[in-house]
């Protein structure tokens, strides 16, 4: 009986696993795509200013493509500067997310379950959300408390939105990618303080 049981859980696993798999490649057939409300964003507060096409891959994650990891990225220029590059169609690359320094404001240019080119690698681009900063690597006080706070907030919501751990594992920066040849978040970013507060705005339950 114990034998036939484990047989049974072990089909019926069997079974669960491929059609989770079967779902995943439904998803990445061309075609087969979620609705979507123009203009949405996933992160409450965040205004829409979308990316160029160019600089993204439509898709329908986490159907298609799982999303494990979070990558902090410092434009080296200003907010202006960010939304500039990310919305021109021959730069090649855009985030998700764009932090403002004085005031932490937030604008989207992808939707989480679009693919950003922002990591450099496509294994990454494929499973991250990428969130990227005003400021420069090599000036500290670019890195305000407002936009710490509200950049916190942002990786808090993506955390919870995919069961993403609130750790160094899984919340990297941008030098961290494998193959990147980019030295952003820098050394004065502070890590410590920064999960800090992405586990305290976890710890609060908010969106």
């Amino acid at each position: 009986m114990l034998a036939g049981g484990l047989a049974l859980a072990g089909a019926g696993g069997a079974a669960a696993l491929f059609h989770e798999s079967l779902e995943r490649w439904w998803w990445r057939i061309p075609g087969n795509a979620r609705e979507r409300t123009p203009g949405a964003v996933d992160h409450p507060g965040a205004e829409w200013i979308p990316a160029s096409g160019e600089n993204l891959r439509s898709a329908d994650r986490p159907y298609d493509w799982e999303i494990d990891r979070i990558v902090v990225h410092v434009v080296q220029g200003s907010y202006a500067v960010a939304l500039k590059v990310f919305q021109d169609p021959a730069h090649g690359a855009a985030a998700h997310y764009v932090v403002r320094g004085r005031d932490g404001h937030v604008a989207q240019m992808i939707r989480e379950l679009d693919v950003g080119y922002h990591a450099g690698n496509l294994d990454w681009n494929l499973r991250s959300v990428g969130i990227e900063h005003e400021g420069f690597v090599d000036r500290p006080d670019d890195f305000t408390d407002a936009l710490y706070r509200s950049s916190a907030q942002v990786a808090a919501g993506v955390c919870r939105r995919y069961g993403i751990p609130a750790d160094r594992e899984h919340i990297v920066g941008h030098h961290e990618v494998p193959g990147a040849d980019h030295t952003d978040p820098g050394e004065h970013w502070d890590w410590d303080r920064y999960l800090r507060l992405v586990r305290a705005e976890l710890g609060r339950g908010g969106g």
